[in-house]
């Protein structure tokens, strides 16, 4: 179920963004943030496992400042393109090791379909702790428990979705509270030898504590 190689991001980045479900989730990623979460031009954001930044941008003229971080070059030279091309002067791009990643501020990390490439869970959520201000919030989006036929190649992969009441478990052990899920859409995918399946994707929301 477990891979130990590192999946190499930097040679998908030029075509990342041609394919077309792959956009639309994003979407669909990112409306379910701004449902959830209240935005506001005060705030300062991270977007974690960025990739090209197709939630970054979405989520970009709502805030103060969002900063995507991925710990592939070249998907943050494709969203570091996008911001010259846009003249944007509030988004920004950071290279991280998703396992060591540490000090910052921030009232908002987000993540979308990034959390499958990370070993250890419950570490990450005590780094986004860490990270957050008080009062500060995390939301991020996954896929729900599946058999490991969403992913066709599996280098990387740590986990085949994610039991929502464990992880919601895991956030309040690292210290968050008001602690909430909903399904953020439904990915549907032809799968070999099942045709046609559907892969709900879920959003966490949580606090850290005034």
């Amino acid at each position: 179920m477990k891979s130990e190689i590192q999946k190499d991001f930097d040679k998908e980045a030029a075509q990342w963004d041609a394919n077309p479900g792959r956009v639309q989730m994003a979407n669909e990623v990112s409306a379910a943030i701004i449902r959830e979460v209240p935005l506001t031009t005060g705030m300062q954001v991270m977007d974690f496992g960025c990739g090209t930044g197709l939630i970054t941008l979405k989520l970009q003229p709502f805030v103060k400042t969002i900063t995507g971080t991925d710990s592939s070059q070249g998907m943050l030279a494709a969203l570091q393109q996008k911001i010259g091309q846009q003249s944007l002067d509030n988004v920004f791009t950071r290279h991280v090791d998703f396992a060591t990643d540490s000090a910052a501020s921030y009232d908002l990390i987000v993540s979308s379909m990034t959390l499958h490439h990370v070993p250890d869970t419950l570490a990450l959520f005590k780094a986004w702790f860490n990270q957050l201000r008080a009062g500060g919030q995390v939301c991020f989006a996954d896929l729900d428990t599946e058999d490991g036929s969403f992913h066709s190649d599996k280098t990387g992969v740590f986990h085949f979705g994610f039991d929502r009441e464990k992880l919601q478990q895991q956030l309040l052990d690292a210290g968050f509270d008001k602690v909430r899920a909903t399904t953020a859409t439904t990915i549907n995918k032809e799968v070999k030898g099942q045709g046609a399946v559907q892969f709900p994707v879920f959003l966490i929301t949580a606090t850290r504590p005034e």
